[in-house]
């Protein structure tokens, strides 16, 4: 899915790493989080990890495409993002998530 299209949608993630888990959190990442939501559909379009902050912002904020509406709700429906996605609960803490319809450029 390389080019936008009107239908497009976007998952918002954020959330902070568990201070005990930091080393897991980056090897589960690269292991199985990105290569799991992208192939369930969910391409991963921007990450940031703020380095610094008075627990004002969260730590961690992602999103990821999907072609539709439709497609996202098959994807957080299925039993696969569960699994994954419960996986992630492991090492994070304060997990938000929402799905916006894509407008361009930086979303909140």
């Amino acid at each position: 899915m390389s080019e936008l299209g009107k239908d497009n949608v976007k998952l918002l993630m954020q959330w902070d790493i568990k201070q005990e888990s930091e080393q897991e959190f980056f090897e589960f990442q690269v292991r199985e989080w990105i290569p799991g939501i992208t192939q369930m559909g969910l391409e991963p379009t921007g990450a940031w990890y703020t380095t610094y902050s008075r627990g004002e912002t969260p730590q961690i904020m992602t999103e990821g495409l999907a072609e539709d509406l439709e497609t996202m709700r098959n994807i957080l429906g299925s039993e696969e993002w569960k699994a994954l996605h419960d996986k992630l609960l492991k090492f994070v803490n304060n997990y938000q998530q929402k799905v916006v319809r894509v407008t361009g450029g930086f979303q909140m």
